[in-house]
């Protein structure tokens, strides 16, 4: 019934194709027939061999009973397919460079550590040397804040006596400001560092036990904060 169906659809095509088709090129074909199209796809013309002024259009070719045999692109659309492919290649060229990148991360993971607890341990080492620094900063924001605090004291007093302050007190206060800003600049970064420390090597765990690294009997010890 299907194979019925078929044949009557494609003699209706080729009865239709024969009718738009002048009878003189059917009468003249002795084998293939082209046809060929403008920009908007509607054919514009038939016969044994393709005008030069189409030769980058698409085309189809028919036998004698109006049959379509086969079909070509436009230059146009040639190109834009060509573009494409190049760029869906590129696109899993770079897809295989990452994984094979993501295959030897994970290799070099599971080589550094024996188990998890090393990870926790490299983590809370980072840490320390952040605390550390973080410590040497607070004690110089401290220094910066007492000279203030002493040069906003000797502006008091010198004002108390009725006297003019010393430009020496007031860059003071200005130098000692800037200085507390800066140390308190650098706290926050260091803050800030920390927190990247203890999100990355989370996520370094949880990598490495994804991919079967051992896993330590006794409870890791928390990330310090």
């Amino acid at each position: 019934m299907h194979k019925l169906t078929r044949a009557i659809v494609a003699a209706a095509l080729g009865m239709a194709l024969a009718a738009f088709i002048p009878g003189s090129v059917l009468a003249q074909s002795k084998g293939k027939i082209i046809c060929w199209k403008d920009k908007s796809g509607k054919v514009v013309g038939c016969g044994d061999k393709v005008p030069p002024e189409f030769e980058d259009a698409a085309t189809k070719e028919l036998d004698r009973r109006g049959v379509t045999r086969a079909t070509t692109e436009t230059a146009e659309e040639r190109a834009k397919r060509a573009a494409q492919e190049e760029a869906a290649a590129k696109m899993k060229e770079e897809e295989n460079k990452r994984h094979a990148e993501q295959r030897r991360r994970d290799q070099a993971l599971l080589n550094t550590y024996a188990n998890d607890r090393e990870i926790d341990q490299r983590r809370d080492r980072e840490i320390q040397e952040v605390d550390r620094l973080i410590g040497q900063f607070q004690g110089l924001r401290k220094g910066a804040e007492t000279r203030r605090t002493t040069a906003l004291d000797n502006i008091a007093a010198a004002e108390k006596a009725r006297k003019k302050p010393s430009e020496f007190l007031m860059d003071e206060v200005a130098r000692a400001e800037a200085d507390m800003a800066k140390f308190d600049k650098s706290i926050d970064a260091k803050n800030k560092e920390k927190e990247d420390i203890i999100a990355r090597y989370a996520e370094t765990k949880r990598r490495y036990l994804e991919l079967g690294g051992t896993r330590t009997q006794a409870a890791a010890a928390p990330a310090k904060k």
